[in-house]
């Protein structure tokens, strides 16, 4: 298969301003394509693995031990519902979420969870899905214009945007309000 069909997290990673004792959650982390890379980045930080399945939290618990992560912790939540992350307001610097808002049909409530987490000045990475791409999902997708417009009214700053990949776009907001 083509190699630019896949995200490089650690590429990805670098476009972030990264401080290794960071506090960050990763919004529907599957089985962790990010949140090992970012945990190793954040050696003297903590992630916050959280997805609504359980199969693919234990599957990475299990990889996450071959690395000899401990910053890890993992979390059965719904990124959907209010208060469902399980995390305490302002409590975190930097929230991911990768190629999750298409599987959605709450998209403003996962980001509206998103935002009451992160500390004010907090960073949101959003991956996801250019629309109509030729590899994509062809349902569900969120444009990065209708994206910017749901951040922009929930108090979010635009901080960078960067090509993610062939079919991704990538963009940083930073919390304000």
């Amino acid at each position: 298969m083509n190699g630019d069909i896949f995200l490089d997290p650690e590429k990805i990673l670098n476009e972030i301003n990264l401080k290794n004792d960071m506090i960050a959650a990763d919004f529907g982390c599957g089985s962790g394509g990010f949140t090992i890379p970012l945990a190793k980045k954040l050696e003297k930080g903590l992630v916050y693995a959280i997805d609504v399945q359980k199969e693919p939290l234990s599957a990475l618990k299990n990889r996450s031990l071959d690395y000899n992560l401990l910053n890890l912790k993992f979390i059965i939540g719904d990124i959907e519902k209010e208060k469902g992350s399980r995390l305490n307001d302002s409590s975190v610097d930097l929230i991911l979420i990768i190629n999750t808002l298409f599987q959605s049909d709450k998209k403003d409530a996962i980001i509206k969870e998103a935002k009451r987490v992160l500390k004010n000045n907090g960073e949101l990475l959003i991956i996801d899905w250019i629309p109509n791409t030729q590899l994509g999902p062809k349902e569900g997708t969120i444009s990065l214009e209708e994206l910017k417009k749901i951040c922009k009214e929930m108090g979010f700053n635009i901080e960078k945007e960067f090509e993610a990949g062939k079919y991704h776009y990538g963009i940083i907001f930073k919390k304000t309000a």
